[in-house]
């Protein structure tokens, strides 16, 4: 489809924007439209593709023609375009506009015609071989539009059928394509009779390959177009057996609004520096990044993979120093800090907490059965048991509090899971009995008992900080200062972690006895040691390789996440006036804004600026009321007279630390969304980017385009 006007040189949508309408359906009509617009290139287009693929605006219809509401402008049904523009001719002078050409005017023209015969007859191969040229174009986008509505609605373009080496089978992209040819396309019925299939498997593949190649350029040019931006990833996920990295953009646009945006998957294939590499090169050539201009990294990975991750992350910051690595908003700090220790027991407690939620989210009587459980843990404490309920009909693990939570309700849990499992009404079937099952066998393992113990112990320290990383702009900012007393008490559990793990082991040797569990040393470490049972106890083995490395962990992580350049770049939310307002006795740092100093306009005058934006927001009149967040504060109009501040909080906004506003956050609802929803089997790569990018504008014509220079050789998809 067209976005523009099919009148040649018509200037409609430049510099006098014009609503377009389609050609008619009906053929006598369409043909009255061919014959006005005088475009040779559509004189023997059918009805039907016209109506599909052309426009013409409204700056060639009488206002009569036309009728205006309140939403739009239509056409009157028997319409017809009379204005147009004749092509000036430098012999005769300037031609005059006019609605129709003239009997005089048809006479010359015959005559011009005559005298240009040779003319004619030397360009007529090459007309000849633009019907033949026009025809494949028509086919492509044909195949391309139907291949972008299968992307924008999450439908899988294979089906079952397409284990055939002959063809399609019964997919639904061949279906829409039978469709299209039912209801008159031509071009594609052509195609099918001459080669009886419209598609092959390998076009298929090469149409695709080009729109996540169409779709990303798009996507990257507004980047580019935005300046600054930051890079994030997410947990790898395995798509046609091999693993694959999500990679998204934040930005800040030049409305000042924060933005996501995802931009596909990158192959997680190999270790070290040479992945680093790999994954290095191709966001850089291929994609097209400009990694001079990115300012902040975030990353979400699991222990098993954490090891990779960090050594790209370094990678980065080696390569751009400017790329300070940070903490991602889309999960709790605690959640973050565990999901990177590669310990068995931590891992272990973290895929049985996706298990829960999956098992739970399931039906709503499974709730009521772990409240009933709840109920009978809790009789004397109704408040107690009321809140607990509240909590577990949410997805509490995946709350900042959540190891808190499990120890609470561990033993309610395990009764409920029991109880599904053993199924004496017969309530459950065979699939939810054998889920209940497998989180028994779980939750009734001591290692698991043990970790969540000491994850709940250790990361108690760093909870409110986490917090308040994902609250209001003032506990951000407050955040900031706490650090340090964060890291000193985990400094100071781990010169006493000896007598901290004693705490811990007594507390999960008590909560096992409860849920009549055994103490005991996993079997798998004393098979990987060949050890006897009994040969080691239990409270030195956990406190060597799981409290330790545990404390370790998070104090390495907090210091090497939260840097310096990480911390100033937060403390700059004290430009928000609200922050100016509350604390006017100080002005905001500007040590702090210092850190931006070659990304402002003009560092020589940032002092000056500074101070009088904080005398601008340091007083509030009676009844005035300040942006209280950074969004509110980037959508100021006078923040524009502040060239510098308003540069710095754009750079402020593209941290992945601090959380998007709602309606920021599309890009990863849809990425979890096409996650979640999709059948391993149907997960691809490149229409996942169309699916979670389908707001972005382009147009068909400019994907044949990409895919005529990318595959010239026509042979290949015949």
């Amino acid at each position: 489809m067209q976005n523009h006007c099919a009148v040649p040189n018509c200037t409609s949508g430049k510099s006098d924007p014009q609503p377009l309408f389609r050609f008619p359906h009906d053929p006598e009509r369409s043909k009255k439209w061919v014959e006005k617009c005088q475009k040779q290139d559509i004189i023997d287009k059918s009805p039907g593709q016209l109506y599909r693929y052309y426009r013409l605006c409204g700056k060639h219809f009488e206002t009569s023609m036309l009728e205006r509401n309140a939403q739009s402008t239509v056409l009157k049904d028997d319409a017809i375009p009379t204005i147009f523009d004749v092509p000036s001719q430098p012999p005769n002078g300037p031609v005059k506009r006019g609605k129709e050409t003239t009997k005089d005017d048809e006479k010359d023209s015959k005559g011009r015609k005559k005298t240009k015969k040779s003319e004619a007859d030397t360009a007529e191969t090459d007309v000849q071989t633009l019907p033949e040229e026009d025809e494949h174009k028509e086919y492509l986008k044909s195949l391309f539009e139907v291949l972008v509505l299968l992307g924008e609605q999450s439908i899988p373009p294979t089906g079952p059928g397409d284990d055939k080496q002959d063809g399609l089978g019964s997919s639904n992209f061949q279906a829409l394509l039978e469709y299209r040819m039912n209801c008159g396309d031509e071009v594609l019925k052509k195609r099918h009779d001459v080669n009886q299939e419209c598609c092959s498997p390998a076009l298929l593949n090469q149409l695709i390959e080009v729109c996540e190649k169409c779709i990303r350029s798009k996507l990257v040019e507004e980047v580019r177009q935005n300046g600054h931006f930051s890079l994030l990833t997410d947990d790898l996920v395995k798509i046609s057996g091999e693993w694959f990295l999500p990679v998204f953009l934040r930005y800040v646009d030049q409305s000042n609004c924060q933005r996501e945006r995802f931009v596909g998957f990158l192959s997680f294939e190999g270790d070290g520096d040479a992945l680093a590499e790999t994954l290095l090169s191709e966001m850089t050539e291929k994609w097209g990044l400009d990694m001079e201009q990115c300012r902040g990294q975030a990353h979400s990975c699991s222990g098993t993979h954490f090891g990779k991750m960090k050594t790209f992350a370094a990678k980065l910051t080696e390569r751009f120093p400017t790329v300070v690595l940070t903490q991602r908003s889309t999960r709790t700090l605690n959640l973050s800090l565990a999901n990177g220790m590669a310990l068995s027991g931590v891992q272990l407690v973290l895929s049985t907490f996706k298990k829960i939620e999956a098992f739970f989210s399931q039906s709503p009587l499974l709730v009521l059965e772990l409240e009933h459980a709840i109920t009978i843990f809790y009789p004397d404490k109704e408040e107690k048991a009321k809140e607990l309920k509240g909590i577990c009909g949410t997805s509490w693990t995946r709350r900042h509090d959540a190891f808190e939570v499990a120890v609470e309700i561990l033993e309610a849990l395990l009764l409920c899971v029991d109880s599904v499992h053993d199924n004496e009404d017969m309530r459950w079937n065979d699939q939810v009995t054998h889920n209940a099952l497998e989180i028994s066998k779980a939750l009734a393992d001591f290692e698991f008992v043990m970790a969540l113990v000491v994850l709940k112990n250790a990361l108690t320290l760093t909870h409110a900080f986490g917090k308040n990383l994902q609250g209001p702009t003032a506990d951000v900012h407050f955040a900031t200062t706490s650090l340090k007393a964060v890291l000193h008490t985990l400094k100071e559990v781990s010169d006493n972690i000896d007598v901290y793990h004693e705490f811990w082991n007594d507390e999960a040797v008590n909560l096992a006895a409860a849920m009549e569990i055994p103490v005991k040393v996993p079997r798998s470490f004393l098979r990987k040691h060949q050890l006897e049972s009994g040969a080691i106890l239990p409270e030195s083995h956990y406190r060597d390789h799981l409290s330790v490395p545990v404390v370790e962990h998070v104090i390495k992580e907090m210091t090497e996440i939260f840097c310096e350049d990480h911390l100033k770049v937060l403390r700059c939310l004290s430009l928000v006036p609200t922050l100016i307002e509350q604390n006017k006795s100080t002005k905001p740092e500007e040590e702090s804004v210092q850190v931006f100093k070659s990304d402002i306009p003009n560092a020589g005058t940032l002092s000056a600026e500074l101070h009088c934006w904080w005398v601008k927001w340091s007083k509030k009149g009676k009844g005035e009321t300040f942006p209280s967040s950074l969004c509110e504060t980037l959508q100021l109009a006078d923040v524009k007279f502040f060239p510098n501040m308003l540069a710095v909080l754009r750079l402020v906004g593209i941290v992945p630390t601090l959380a998007l506003e709602d309606g920021c956050d599309v890009a990863y609802k849809r990425f979890q969304m096409y996650m979640e929803n999709t059948p391993d089997k149907f997960k691809s790569k490149s229409l996942a980017l169309l699916n979670m990018n389908y707001d972005v504008v382009f147009d068909l014509d400019s994907m044949v385009e990409v895919y005529m220079k990318t595959y010239p050789d026509r042979e290949d998809v015949s």
